[in-house]
């Protein structure tokens, strides 16, 4: 299976792009829905977290109480480096197997953490949709309802703007209107469409 990469830094509109995509018929593999199954009621990766945090992570309803783990471990960097332990090989392998059932003529995966972590080893295409870093914090406040400080917090834990273009193989730029947006999104389903048949007549 041929397979994009899609990721940019938060407010960049990456879920914009991917839904085009999916308009298109393509199967879009989501890494923040494959970390939500992970840590669902009955994964022993949840059992895990409330061993080790402690059951005030575990929410009445016994799911993961998302928002108080994050705080736990975004000050804590050896904290955040035992739950990246604990989870990125299992999101790794729920990432794979929703790859190995796409029936689409390629698969993309969207991850805001593509290029840091090791998922990029699973696309053969590493698409970036860039914005310069005032727009995604003006995004991210006016969607989120976060202040500017809590923005640049998360974007400061991303790959920076210039890493991210450095390993983009493909660049689509969200700045100037969704018909600007669908044109790219439409020239780049063409092309994915030329190397996936090529991908899969060199197989």
């Amino acid at each position: 299976m041929f397979v994009v990469g899609l990721t940019g830094g938060i407010g960049s509109g990456k879920t914009a792009v991917s839904d085009r995509f999916a308009e298109l018929g393509i199967a879009i593999i989501d890494a923040d829905i494959a970390a939500r199954v992970v840590v669902e009621p009955g994964r022993p990766a949840l059992a895990e977290i409330a061993e080790h945090f402690g059951s005030a992570t575990l929410a009445a309803n016994g799911e993961l109480d998302r928002a108080r783990l994050r705080e736990l471990v975004f000050q804590n960097a050896a904290q955040r480096k035992w739950l990246e332990t604990l989870l990125h090989p299992l999101i790794g392998t729920e990432i794979l197997a929703q790859i190995q059932a796409a029936t689409s003529p390629y698969a993309m995966l969207v991850s805001p953490l593509l290029i840091e972590t090791a998922q990029r080893q699973l696309a053969q295409r590493v698409l970036v949709v860039d914005v310069p870093v005032q727009t995604q914090i003006a995004r991210t406040m006016a969607r989120d309802h976060n202040s500017a400080a809590q923005v640049q917090a998360i974007i400061a834990s991303q790959a920076s703007r210039e890493q991210r273009l450095a390993n983009a193989d493909d660049v689509i730029s969200n700045e100037q209107g969704l018909e600007h947006l669908n044109q790219q999104v439409q020239a780049l389903h063409q092309k994915y469409l030329v190397l996936a048949a090529g991908e899969n007549h060199g197989e």
